[in-house]
């Protein structure tokens, strides 16, 4: 499904961020990661209604959104952060974390600040996510009550996750979120040269994280446990995947819910026209942000309803 024309608020946004990253001085450091692996934030300041559970595990810590008053126990939502592999959790997916409590109607979120490269690279951010995972079956959940929501890296990740759980014999979720999902570490879309000058976070550039990227190592990016794209998605759970027009990893969601389409998943595929990489952080800010949330919702409504038939 492809989503009318971008509304005027979003194109603003869009032309903002245009701007901020062709600026010479601190584009280079947004478009590489620099800034986002380099920058320093105040601890979250949690709302009232919520309760922040913070969690040590044996290599990553993780942190648990729970409503203070009737949290809703029958799903979790287990959220992979983006960041190119590079990034630790930032406070905008403690935001994102009570977006998705609020969406999912009171749904507890567990967050994990898994390992990142160039310390960290592949696998231990799939063995971080296999580890978060584990830890909700450890704690009663079962697969099909746990969906698994992630953007950019993170949506690449849930996939990769999902594929070791299939490849392991390891009960699946009830189903995927991604948002700007990465599933393609070797860069061989279309979208990554059509978008080229069009995408206003990673566009014209090839020193972008997209393709300087410390994540794979010396392990082949064909993997599909690096790049999902690439593996086989029979036996998936229902999938969500939302996508700007402009951006270069467009290709990477349009090839992965054909592929997995035709491997018999269920798959919601819309591309928000004029829309950039994850525009869902601005929130409620923009018409198409604010339906992009409203959609998440109703994904896991449709989840929820399928398995109360089923069961």
């Amino acid at each position: 499904m492809i989503e009318s024309e971008a509304s005027v608020k979003g194109r603003v946004i869009a032309d903002l961020l245009s701007y901020l990253t062709n600026d010479l001085q601190i584009g280079k450091k947004i478009k590489s990661g620099e800034l986002r692996k380099r920058m320093k934030e105040p601890p979250w300041i949690v709302p009232d209604c919520f309760n922040m559970t913070h969690i040590e595990m044996e290599n990553f810590s993780m942190k648990l959104l729970s409503l203070k008053e009737n949290p809703n126990q029958d799903h979790v939502i287990l959220q992979l952060h983006g960041g190119g592999y590079m990034g630790a959790v930032r406070n905008a997916y403690y935001v994102f974390a009570g977006r998705y409590n609020e969406v999912s109607r009171g749904c507890n979120v567990l967050t994990p600040d898994y390992r990142v490269a160039p310390e960290h690279p592949y696998p231990a951010a799939l063995e971080d996510a296999v580890a978060s995972y584990q830890w909700l079956l450890d704690k009663g959940y079962y697969g099909e009550q746990i969906i698994v929501a992630g953007d950019s890296a993170g949506g690449g990740l849930a996939m990769a996750l999902c594929m070791y759980l299939k490849d392991h014999k390891m009960p699946m979720p009830g189903g995927i979120v991604a948002m700007s999902p990465w599933t393609d570490l070797t860069a061989s879309g279309e979208s990554y040269e059509t978008n080229y000058e069009k995408d206003p976070l990673f566009g014209n550039t090839r020193e972008s994280l997209i393709y300087v990227n410390d994540y794979a190592g010396d392990h082949d990016k064909m993997d599909c446990y690096i790049s999902p794209l690439f593996g086989d998605f029979r036996g998936f759970p229902p999938m969500l995947i939302q996508v700007g027009s402009l951006e270069m990893l467009l290709s990477d969601s349009v090839s992965v819910a054909a592929k997995a389409r035709e491997q018999g998943i269920r798959v919601r595929l819309s591309i928000y026209e004029g829309m950039f990489h994850v525009f869902q952080m601005a929130y409620l800010n923009i018409p198409e942000s604010k339906k992009a949330w409203a959609e998440v919702g109703k994904f896991i409504d449709v989840i929820r309803n399928d398995e109360r038939v089923s069961s």
